[in-house]
């Protein structure tokens, strides 16, 4: 038998999961999740309404009430570490209900979430891979927020609300972004600058996880997807 003089050189994960459960109360929501996303990459979790999508994502977040297993990081071991710590090392989270200021202008809430450039945490990084936000770079990439950028957040259609969720988190310069439902409830030409702007990231070299019920979106922006159903993930 011959063997191929080339090393088999393994990428490592930016994130890894191994064996993560999760609970409501009594209730277990997540079983034994296993999943991989490395840097440039875009993963879709797939699955109907309950299926345990937005659980999944809390629990690699440590937002939910009780979690097991293993979650790392950029290298780092975050399985039992606070909400803070994570996003602190580099991981954004969206979540599907727009958490914003409806109190502040958009400008307002982009300020709100600016961070100092992010010192990598992972040694094997390059500087490529956690891009730097500015407020003129956001509206590049958003360039419907720009026009509004002195308007009430509370007077923003729900489409325009979930994209300044996601410019708001961005501007804490992830290395990768957890996004729960990112074209749940948006008129189709917000869908459509949705998949462009994960499709953007992923060019940067950012790590993208994303909860989908709409198959058609999960296709058009993932590299790969992995099904759940009941709080099982399948391949």
């Amino acid at each position: 038998m011959t063997h191929s003089s080339t090393p088999n050189i393994a990428i490592t994960p930016l994130l890894n999961v191994q064996g993560l459960n999760a609970w409501y109360g009594a209730a277990q929501v997540l079983f034994d999740a296993d999943l991989q996303v490395t840097r440039g990459e875009v993963v879709a979790l797939i699955g109907r309404n309950g299926a345990g999508k937005s659980s999944t994502l809390k629990a690699i977040m440590g937002l939910m009430p009780r979690r097991t297993g293993r979650v790392v990081f950029a290298g780092h071991d975050i399985s039992n570490a606070e909400p803070y710590q994570a996003a602190r090392l580099g991981l954004g989270y969206v979540p599907e209900d727009r958490r914003i200021f409806t109190d502040l202008t958009v400008l307002g809430n982009l300020q709100v979430g600016a961070q100092a450039k992010r010192r990598l945490a992972d040694k094997l990084a390059s500087d490529s891979a956690a891009p730097q936000w500015s407020v003129e770079k956001i509206f590049a990439l958003f360039p419907n927020l720009a026009p509004m950028q002195h308007r009430l957040a509370s007077h923003m259609s729900g489409g325009e609300q979930q994209m300044l969720t996601v410019a708001r988190t961005l501007m804490g310069n992830p290395q990768m972004v957890l996004l729960d439902e990112p074209s749940e409830g948006v008129a189709p030409v917000i869908v459509e600058q949705m998949a462009e702007m994960i499709l953007a990231l992923k060019g940067q070299g950012m790590g993208v996880l994303l909860s989908e019920q709409n198959t058609h979106f999960a296709q058009w922006v993932s590299d790969r997807s992995y099904r759940l159903d009941r709080g099982v993930l399948t391949a």
